[in-house]
C-alpha cells in the first residue's frame, strides 16, 4: 500500500516567532485603588468604537478591575459622561 503524504495549510494563518506574552493588567502595575468614572479618556481605552465594552481576554484586566471598569463605564454612561451607542 501506497502512503500519501497530507499537505497541511502553511503556517500563514498562525502567529510566527512563538508563544504570544500574556497581557498584564494595567490597574494593577500602577496600583491603582479604585476605577474613577468621570476619567473619561481611560475608560474609552476600554470600549469599542461603537461603544460596548471590551472584554478581558482582549484588554488583559484582570478579573477584579474588570468589574470596576464594568460598573465605571455604567455610571458615566448613566450620567451622560460616555455614550450608550456609537453616533
Amino acid at each position: 500500500m501506497e502512503e500519501t503524504k497530507k499537505e497541511f495549510a502553511p503556517r500563514a494563518d498562525r502567529q510566527r516567532g512563538g508563544r504570544r506574552r500574556r497581557k498584564v493588567c494595567t490597574f494593577c502595575v500602577d496600583k491603582v485603588e479604585c476605577i474613577d468614572y468621570k476619567d473619561v479618556a481611560k475608560l474609552k481605552r476600554y470600549m469599542s468604537e461603537r461603544g460596548k465594552i471590551l472584554p478581558r481576554r482582549m484588554t488583559g484586566t484582570c478579573a477584579k478591575h474588570q468589574r470596576q471598569l464594568t460598573e465605571a463605564i455604567k455610571r458615566a454612561r448613566h450620567v451622560a459622561l460616555l455614550p450608550f451607542t456609537a453616533e
